[in-house]
Order: C-alpha cells, then structure tokens, then sequence
C-alpha cells in the first residue's frame, strides 16, 4: 500500500483549505464535499481531519474519529434527502481502488442500485 504523508495528501490539503472543494458539511472532526469524478447523481467524500491512510488505520487510532465521519455521512445523507436510499462504501488499499490513502468513506445516492448488486 502506498501512504501518503499529511504534508502530500491531497484530502490532509482539502481539510486545511489550501485546496478548493465543494464542502456539504463539516463536523469537529471531519469533512463531505462532493467528489470531483461523481460515480451516481450524489456522490460525497467524508473524510476525517486527522490523517491516518485507511479507515482500519483511523480505527486503531481514533475510533471517536471514525465514528464522526459515520455520523456525518448519515447527517449528509439526511441533508440530501436519501437517508432511506444511500450506500456507505469504503475501499481499503490499491487492490480495492483505493486512490488517496487518507481514510474516507464515499456516499453515493440518487440512482437505483438494482442493478450490479455489488454486495
């Protein structure tokens, strides 16, 4: 697994603001902005403050801090109005499509997800 450090990491940049993104909501915590290359209608990043590369990593070392980022992608989803029709996808290390080694969560609503069951 690539790690990127707080100094490289591009979401460590969008959360000091020295990167421009498209913020939904914000928590002590953590961050959602929208994803640049959407995946569904709605697509939001929700990324904790602290870095830490993978979501088991933020686990470890902050699990106050994991369990923000699951708040604030429920509160996001509410905000959105797909509380009732949303998936929370966490993709774990380069084999999974994991491209930015800061733990984040993708919450992805707004089209039907019958078809290609993916889990």
């Amino acid at each position: 697994m690539t790690s990127q450090t707080p100094s490289d990491c591009l979401f460590c940049k969008i959360v000091a603001g020295d990167i421009p993104s498209d913020r939904v909501a914000e928590s002590e915590r953590s961050i959602a902005f929208r994803d640049i290359s959407p995946a569904a209608p709605i697509h939001v990043l929700v990324v904790p403050k602290r870095h830490e590369p993978t979501v088991g990593a933020l686990a470890a070392a902050a699990g106050d801090d994991l369990a923000d980022v699951f708040r604030l992608a429920a509160h996001v989803a509410e905000q959105e109005g797909v509380a009732d029709a949303h998936r929370m996808i966490v993709n774990t290390g380069s084999g999974a499509g994991q491209t930015v080694f800061h733990a984040h969560v993708h919450l992805l609503a707004g089209a039907a997800f019958t078809e290609g069951r993916m889990v």
